[in-house]
């Protein structure tokens, strides 16, 4: 079997988590009576302090209902350039949402509060309004940097000031909070809505929560079901999440630290110029000028190595809970040497 890090989307639920999903209880979530939905949706909205939870198919499902959500046509949304809900999610903020993007340039995909600030539209008949702020933590992009609580708290603080909302793509938070220490109460005090991938992670085999009040989840929920996204049976997928936010979130230190070994792995390779800091589980490596990212995945992909292409010569590695302490040690057997000519 290859070593396998594209994302850690690729894992397989374990044994405990299958069985947890076959011995689920469920009903029909559209009719609203599927109760391992209903007790996940309680069960991470209560984990963070919020009034209600909903169960979607994905982190972009859920980013875009909050969008919707918050935004009327014609308004301005202030996010990252490099951000998920910009760059990965299908230009679905102008399809769904019929809003416009002010595309700050950040840190590591990271805003400040004075680039939210310097990209609130002004009163102009000529410009858009701005209405939402969306942040992503761990920023995927940024080689899963991520903020803190007193970032975030100045971010929202600039929010009031100019009646904005604030949401936030959490699809790795819990990477972030095990580095941190932070609690989940603390984020659901700070954001409108907040969205948290189990599919990552966390291990589920599918599935994302969106956070927020009752109203807000209300509305979102409409605009799921406009979207074909009600469930029937969900609570077989449900109980996956149920499990793993009671087993897999402290365990997410080991992929950090595995992560961090593979960078000093790659610091040893001749054809690798620059590594980002790697502060979770994602890494970013910058080859020399005259290797292509796509030609070196490709002889990655023959030593039995699979990773993705993240620009014309950067390369990502993420580690997961499938990788483990056994293909750390093969790919380092398999990488050494360096993976192409440099001849």
């Amino acid at each position: 079997m290859p070593i396998d890090l594209r994302s850690d989307t690729v894992t397989k639920p374990s044994p405990a988590m299958l069985e947890a999903m076959f011995t689920a209880e469920v009903g029909d979530d559209v009719l609203g009576d599927d109760p391992t939905v209903l007790t996940l949706e309680a069960k991470a909205a209560r984990l963070f302090g919020m009034e209600a939870a909903l169960f979607c198919t994905s982190g972009t499902m859920t980013n875009q209902l909050a969008i919707r959500t918050h935004t009327r046509p014609g308004d301005d949304v202030i996010c990252d350039q490099l951000s998920h809900v910009h760059l990965y999610e299908g230009g679905g903020i102008a399809v769904n949402a019929l809003a416009s993007l002010s595309l700050a340039q950040g840190e590591r995909g990271k805003l400040t509060p004075e680039l939210v600030r310097d990209h609130i539209q002004p009163d102009d008949l000529h410009k858009p309004i701005t209405r939402l702020v969306c942040l992503e933590n761990t920023v995927n992009k940024g080689g899963g940097c991520y903020y803190t609580i007193p970032e975030i708290a100045a971010i929202r603080q600039v929010c009031d000031e100019h009646g904005l909302k604030l949401h936030l793509d959490g699809a790795r938070l819990f990477n972030a909070l095990v580095e941190t220490g932070e609690s989940p109460e603390a984020y659901g005090q700070l954001f409108d809505s907040i969205s948290i991938c189990l599919s990552k992670g966390l291990g589920c085999p599918v599935g994302s929560l969106l956070l927020g009040k009752t109203d807000v989840i209300k509305q979102a929920r409409r605009y799921r079901k406009l979207m074909g996204g009600g469930w029937r049976q969900a609570g077989y997928l449900a109980a996956a999440g149920i499990y793993a936010l009671d087993h897999h979130i402290n365990r997410l230190k080991l992929d950090h630290a595995r992560a961090r070994k593979i960078g000093q792995m790659l610091l040893l390779l001749p054809e690798v110029e620059e590594i980002y800091p790697i502060d979770t589980n994602i890494v970013i490596f910058r080859l020399n000028q005259n290797i292509l990212a796509a030609d070196y995945v490709d002889e990655l992909a023959r030593k039995g190595i699979l990773a993705v292409t993240f620009g014309k010569h950067l390369v990502r590695f993420v580690t997961h809970l499938d990788f483990t302490d056994e293909h750390l040690l093969s790919l380092e057997e398999k990488i050494k040497e360096g993976v192409v000519s440099q001849g």
